[in-house]
């Protein structure tokens, strides 16, 4: 079975999918190639990001923000979004690409704020593993 590339974006790239890209490179690894990128990268991961993640045993701090570009939607099979509008930016290339999981923003709302969409984020990218490994994630 080959792996999926799988791009998670958010707005600024310092929350949201860097959660899932922490939690895809983790424990998805034999099943996805994941990366990550933000449709307004900011320079830097969130702190409470760092610290909810490093509670599940999960080191994201080495992972830095990224701009969003044409490249990395090229190298992805699936642009999975949970946040921002990156259709508005590269509407002919995120056409069958896109995967759309709408997930509060928790920059600047506090670790609680972040450890309820971390929560709800590992989820989601569990189920994708498991489906990916059933075979059934391929669209």
């Amino acid at each position: 079975m080959s792996k999926i590339n799988i791009l998670f974006v958010c707005v600024g790239n310092s929350c949201r999918s860097q959660i899932a890209e922490g939690y895809g490179r983790a424990w998805g690894s034999s099943v996805m190639n994941v990366k990550s990128a933000g449709t307004h990268a900011i320079d830097r991961i969130s702190p409470e990001i760092e610290q909810v993640m490093a509670e599940e045993g999960i080191d994201v701090s080495g992972q830095r923000p990224k701009r969003l570009t044409a490249n990395l939607i090229n190298w992805a099979d699936r642009v999975t979004v949970l946040g921002g509008n990156p259709e508005l930016l590269f509407p002919d290339l995120l056409r069958d690409k896109l995967v759309p999981w709408p997930t509060p923003d928790p920059f600047g709302r506090g670790v609680d704020a972040a450890r309820k969409v971390r929560d709800l984020i590992k989820t989601r990218v569990t189920d994708l593993i498991i489906d990916l490994g059933r075979g059934d994630g391929d669209r």
